[in-house]
């Protein structure tokens, strides 16, 4: 891993930190930007189906980030020897909150599915039920838990 990181230390931080961009960033820009310009959709059938098809692309761009994100997380961690240093928290304390990042994306994952099959079947006040924790809680939580993450990461190049 050390000489992995030695002959492409700079092409794995750009895919790190270009992969919690990806995540965080495109948080940001659903849950501020596309949540609330789908409030003028007044069909309530179309804004349940854009919403879908929104998340549905958002999770191929994320899916790959997340993939990426850890990889290169597990490459930096082994080559730079944190393990046994006083930077070693700060490295754990990331990795959870990415874990935890992971387990609620993983929740939002399962309830835009169940949502989808819902819309499927007509059901639409299921299917925004299904969606609805999405926008109020998962997604801020991970944002808010994104940026903790980026701090942490940010705090660890500055040592």
């Amino acid at each position: 891993m050390e000489t992995l990181f030695n002959n492409f230390s700079s092409l794995i931080v750009f895919l790190h930190v270009l992969s919690a961009v990806v995540w965080v960033g495109g948080m940001i820009v659903i849950r501020f930007a596309v949540h609330y310009s789908m409030q003028s959709v007044e069909e309530p059938q179309i804004k349940l189906g854009r919403t879908l098809e929104n998340l549905k692309r958002f999770f191929s761009m994320v899916i790959p980030s997340i993939i990426i994100l850890l990889l290169t997380a597990i490459i930096m961690i082994i080559a730079l020897k944190f393990k046994g240093t006083e930077l070693y928290a700060f490295v754990i304390a990331k990795e959870v909150v990415w874990v935890v990042m992971t387990i609620i994306f993983t929740l939002v994952y399962i309830k835009r599915n169940q949502a989808q099959k819902a819309f499927d079947k007509g059901e639409f006040p299921l299917a925004k039920q299904k969606l609805q924790p999405i926008a109020s809680f998962l997604i801020p939580l991970n944002i808010v838990l994104g940026l903790v993450a980026i701090y942490l990461g940010v705090t660890l190049r500055g040592f």
